[in-house]
């Protein structure tokens, strides 16, 4: 039970890493403004206005998972290398981008408390997935 908690966690870094990354190492990376022209249910789109030197202004980026976003908001966001697709920038991207951790933290709680019987262990972990979680929804 104890590996099954371990590759919840090592999947919950591995999912989170792919948007972290550009959010957390974004020197060198380009950033700017994206406004929101439209969302469906999976994304919004926008044009881009650059913030960074070298970065070139685009008619359309996408930004996946619309969470927090509204017509006409102008949202800080990092290009993802060679593609039209953003990610948040700042705070708030940093941690909508962990919310696949703070859910396998979740789940690795569950079987800490009842598979591995360390209650006190899961309590911890419990209360770091919600904090994380509450500071994602509260920041975007």
């Amino acid at each position: 039970m104890a590996a099954v908690a371990l590759l919840l966690l090592v999947a919950g870094v591995w999912a989170s890493w792919s948007s972290a990354q550009h959010v957390m190492l974004s020197k060198g990376r380009e950033r700017g403004t994206m406004t929101v022209a439209g969302c469906d249910a999976e994304e919004c789109v926008g044009p881009y206005a650059p913030a960074s030197p070298g970065s070139l202004s685009r008619a359309r980026v996408v930004l996946d998972e619309s969470v927090g976003a509204d017509p006409g908001d102008r949202i800080a966001v990092v290009v993802k290398p060679d593609t039209d697709e953003v990610v948040r920038a700042g705070t708030a991207g940093v941690l909508r981008a962990w919310v696949p951790l703070g859910g396998a933290l979740l789940l690795a709680a569950v079987i800490l408390a009842g598979g591995v019987r360390m209650p006190r262990t899961a309590w911890a972990t419990a209360a770091a997935a919600l904090t994380l979680l509450t500071a994602a929804v509260v920041t975007v």
